[in-house]
């Protein structure tokens, strides 16, 4: 129980990595809330965890991350309802693959706003409330294109670089205040998307992985659930690779 009466915000929490955060911060004791997209899929991750975990203490809401305002107002709601925030894991994202030749500015203008407004605008409504309690933990999604780029769909890896630097600064930053601020890397994941490849082309994407395999979900829930406790408490600015070492 490592995070025995934690408050937790997990944004991007309604599937895939996001939801095996959120399980794997309740298995740990934390009280919870899971921001998703749209209600419908908030309601469909709280009815699963309701069977799964029936005496978990969480809720769902589903603010627009990238409109500052309605992030502030549903973090107020999360404070209210749990009295404390002491951990916030920044997961929400969307990714592309488009050539630039055929990138629409409109698309790439919509993936910096959720993969790097959205962080920012987190990061800023929960950052009074921890410094007020004493402290606080951030936990950044990244990803192992932030740091050797892909060979298309610039957006993406663009945003990560920038919330790799987020991460960093604000380590810096609100290192003083005790609020801890770090980022976790994923390489290729075992979600919706991968794992309804083909298995030649899954076997393409895992062969290059010195570990011969993607990573899962709860594996990369696992280095948030250690960035998120006790465990790392002399641990800030730093961007924790899950990737089976899958550049080097």
């Amino acid at each position: 129980m490592l995070l025995q009466d934690k408050v937790a915000i997990v944004t991007g929490g309604t599937r895939g990595i996001g939801f095996a955060i959120v399980e794997t911060f309740l298995k740990n004791g934390a009280r919870v809330a899971l921001f998703g997209s749209r209600q419908e899929t908030v309601d469909k991750a709280l009815a699963k965890l309701a069977q799964e975990l029936p005496d978990a203490q969480v809720i769902g809401l589903s603010p627009d991350l990238t409109d500052y305002a309605a992030v502030e107002a549903a973090v107020n709601t999360v404070k209210e309802k749990f009295g404390r925030i002491d951990i916030l894991a920044n997961n929400a994202g969307i990714s592309a693959r488009d050539s630039l030749y055929q990138y629409d500015p409109a698309a790439f203008d919509k993936t910096i706003s959720v993969n790097v407004n959205a962080v920012f605008n987190g990061c800023r409504a929960v950052a009074p409330i921890m410094k007020a309690q004493g402290g606080g933990c951030i936990i950044n999604t990244s990803s192992m294109v932030s740091l050797y780029g892909q060979p298309a769909g610039v957006a993406y890896p663009a945003s990560k670089f920038a919330v790799n630097g987020l991460t960093r600064s604000l380590a810096r930053e609100l290192g003083r205040d005790n609020i801890r601020v770090n980022a976790v890397a994923p390489g290729v994941t075992r979600t919706d998307m991968i794992s309804a490849l083909p298995p030649e082309v899954l076997k393409r994407v895992s062969d290059p992985i010195p570990l011969g395999r993607v990573g899962e979900p709860q594996e990369v829930a696992n280095c948030f659930l250690f960035l998120a406790s006790d465990l790392a408490s002399y641990v800030t600015g730093e961007i924790l690779s899950v990737d089976g070492a899958a550049q080097t």
